[in-house]
């Protein structure tokens, strides 16, 4: 049985109170259909269940064999912030007819000004696509990029040797959409085996996808 939305603040806040009411209510939000497996290129659908000694509630994929938790994939990954917070946070800003400032969210929430402010760019900027994890759609451009130091200032061993790939650095693949929002990935080469799979996972079909001439993007 899925959860339901609460009515009023009041509600709100005394729900959101409960941490495993606030992972399952998150879980039924993002799978409604049953856990999906959200790391890139993966969505296995099949996993096990972990509860881990903090307490904490994860999952594992039995496809890329990864851990991940609710937060994995969303607005909420990387913070330390805990869901009690976010929810209510998110419900506040939706009910709003005339927004929040930092200052205001922090002091509903009890957080510093500055955890409001980082709290209310994540939320503005899942409200500017409709959801934590829409895809990419429209024009969308992609490439691949080496991130690493300059090559004469390496070891002869661990510069770009050409034809061999990349030596000594790390590859990044990148998706602009030109509406303004970017998505990236660390690959571990470019062929189109790595690329394609994040390509169907990040950008909407019937999108305009621009790349150049690299063979992985036949």
């Amino acid at each position: 049985m899925k959860t339901k939305v609460p009515a009023d603040l009041l509600e709100a806040v005394r729900y959101f109170a409960d941490p495993v009411a606030c992972r399952q209510f998150l879980a039924d939000a993002r799978w409604p259909n049953g856990v999906i497996c959200p790391r890139q290129g993966c969505g296995g659908k099949e996993h096990w269940e972990i509860t881990t000694k903090d307490h904490r509630h994860l999952w594992r994929c039995k496809t890329c064999r990864k851990q991940f938790s609710v937060k994995v994939g969303s607005i909420f990954e990387d913070s330390p912030i805990g869901l009690d917070k976010w929810l209510p946070a998110v419900w506040l800003l939706t009910a709003a007819t005339k927004g929040y400032s930092s200052h205001r969210l922090a002091a509903a929430l009890g957080v510093t000004q500055k955890t409001g402010w980082f709290m209310l760019h994540r939320i503005r900027a899942a409200l500017m696509t409709g959801s934590c994890e829409a895809p990419l759609s429209g024009e969308v451009e992609a490439d691949t990029t080496a991130i690493g130091g300059k090559e004469k200032n390496k070891h002869a061993v661990m510069r770009l040797r050409r034809g061999t790939g990349y030596v000594g650095k790390a590859i990044v693949f990148g998706l602009l959409s030109r509406h303004g929002e970017v998505r990236a990935n660390a690959v571990s080469d470019e062929s189109g085996e790595m690329l394609h799979p994040l390509n169907r996972a990040n950008v909407a079909r019937g999108s305009d996808l621009f790349t150049d001439a690299a063979g992985a993007f036949r």
